[in-house]
């Protein structure tokens, strides 16, 4: 099946600027912010919840084979389903995740021109993006957002604490020390739930841990302010995230929600535990077994929601192909063999107005080959 790309340039000069301490008080939204009638959630409506089984990663690690065989059950029908569980028992520190959220809503606090400091540049993933408003021109989210890579490489060993300090300066020098212990515990966890997913699909445990043991991942904290007309926009529109895995930390304010069976069904946030949800070039590594689903954030008009997302992703250069045990003759490989580098590429490039990326992307590359 063919999908079409906008291949058109995204905007990079945009006079409209999205401060969030005026605009949660506006009580008409500029129309960049006002999303088409068919994707206006409908709040009066409260979505119904989605049955996310509770995986208890303690139980998993235990080695106790029936608490193994009921973890791994439970996993591979939700990634089959629609990719999306919770983790308790994670091991991550509860105060550092409180740490974590407390620097986070000092960040958010700060005036615009502070967190301008490290404004994201054009065509980027890290630093500051005040909504969208220097890529699209329209459907705009209704956020901020800060992005910084964390690698996994022992070379880099204080990525996301040197990134901090040279764009916001030594002031931030907390911030940055708990960002960085913050994303180092993700990606232990992630190395965890690696294991878990492997032998959830009947294969070597170690594969998917060691395929990301030098992950070069990327980190974003989500602040998400009150909106006077909640019905008329989404705080991140609908889509499925190109990454591997992302591991989700949200506050008690509630506002992610997953399409499955025609739906949207929410997912009510809980402070023990994490949301972990398949991305796009995990399902390529599954050969397609695992889903990556459709998701979105809405907005209310009283209270902010924060959320800290880790996006696992491979080395830049590795290839991503699924196992050998996933592909025979009779099942052959879903998607054509691709780097992480190359497809992070694509997302930045290419507005997804069909929001299917890595099937955009596959039939991209098929065309690249036979031009």
């Amino acid at each position: 099946m063919a999908y079409a790309i906008d291949t058109s340039p995204l905007k990079s000069n945009n006079p409209l600027v999205f401060d969030a301490s005026i605009f949660q008080k506006e009580t008409n939204l500029p129309s960049q912010f006002v999303w088409p009638d068919h994707e206006q959630p409908h709040l009066e409506q409260p979505s119904p919840p989605l049955e996310v089984p509770p995986i208890d990663l303690n139980a998993f690690f235990s080695g106790e084979p029936l608490s193994v065989s009921n973890t791994t059950r439970l996993v591979n029908s939700a990634c089959q389903q629609h990719g999306f569980f919770q983790v308790f028992n994670h091991g991550v520190d509860l105060s550092l995740i409180n740490e974590a959220h407390k620097m986070m809503n000092l960040f958010f606090q700060l005036p615009l021109v502070e967190k301008q400091k490290a404004q994201r540049k054009f065509g980027e993933y890290c630093g500051y993006a005040s909504s969208f408003t220097n890529r699209f021109s329209s459907k705009l989210p209704w956020k901020e957002t800060f992005s910084f890579r964390y690698s996994a490489h022992p070379n880099c060993s204080n990525i996301v604490q040197d990134y901090i300090l040279s764009v916001m300066g030594e002031d931030y020098s907390d911030f940055g020390r708990i960002c960085q212990e913050y994303s180092e515990a993700m990606s232990k966890l992630s190395l965890d739930i690696m294991e878990l997913l492997g032998m959830s699909l009947g294969i070597e445990r170690s594969h998917f841990s060691d395929f990301f043991k030098d992950n070069d991942s990327i980190v974003r904290l989500n602040y998400y302010p009150p909106c006077q007309k909640p019905n008329q926009t989404l705080g991140t529109g609908p889509h499925c995230d190109p990454t591997s895995l992302t591991i989700l930390h949200q506050d008690n304010v509630g506002g992610l929600e997953v399409f499955v069976d025609e739906k949207w069904h929410s997912i009510a946030p809980c402070s023990e535990a994490f949301v972990v949800n398949i991305g796009d070039t995990f399902m390529a590594l599954s050969n397609g077994l695992y889903k990556s689903c459709l998701h979105r954030a809405v907005v209310n008009n009283h209270t902010p929601r924060r959320s800290l997302a880790f996006f696992l992703c491979p080395n830049m250069d590795k290839v991503v192909r699924p196992p050998k045990a996933l592909v025979s003759d009779d099942t052959q490989s879903m998607y054509p063999d691709f780097t992480w580098s190359s497809f992070l590429e694509f997302t930045q490039k290419h507005y997804r107005a069909d929001m299917r990326t890595l099937d955009a992307f596959a039939d991209w590359l098929q065309k690249q080959k036979k031009s």
